[in-house]
């Protein structure tokens, strides 16, 4: 953002600072952006799971709905009783499922068998010999 100090324009130093930052934020959203439309849909799509899909289909929706957030603060509306909030709130509670798909997957298997297999190795056993049954026991005393 090039700043131009005209007649009667004197900026606040924090403000400039806000406004510099916000200018390289709009940068970067923008290099992003061109990223994305380079590659068409399809392709990008191809190469992605159903997840992964998902999750990229969920952060396109919020990243435009937020840049949709910030327009109407520009333009003096208040986003917050405005449509798009909801909208922000039902994209979230989504990609709050796939978090919750994802960590499904990643928790750990717990594998039966294999339990089973170490539990009966680590437990003790008596020798079947050396226990007497109930009845003989009482009978020798």
């Amino acid at each position: 953002m090039a700043h131009e100090e005209g007649p009667g324009e004197d900026v606040p130093t924090e403000i400039e600072e806000y406004l510099t930052e916000f200018d390289s934020s709009v940068d970067a959203v923008n290099a992003m952006v061109k990223t994305l439309v380079s590659v068409s849909r399809n392709e990008l799509l191809g190469k992605l799971d159903p997840l992964e899909q998902a999750k990229l289909d969920l952060m396109s929706a919020y990243a435009l709905n937020s840049l949709y957030w910030t327009y109407l603060v520009t333009q003096g509306v208040n986003p917050k009783e405005h449509g798009v909030k909801q909208e922000l709130e039902r994209i979230r509670t989504y990609m709050n499922k796939v978090r919750e798909i994802t960590d499904r997957k990643k928790a750990a298997r717990l594998d039966k068998e294999a339990a089973a297999r170490f539990l009966r190795s680590a437990l003790w056993e008596a020798d079947e010999e050396k226990v007497q049954p109930e009845s003989k026991r009482k009978k020798c005393s």
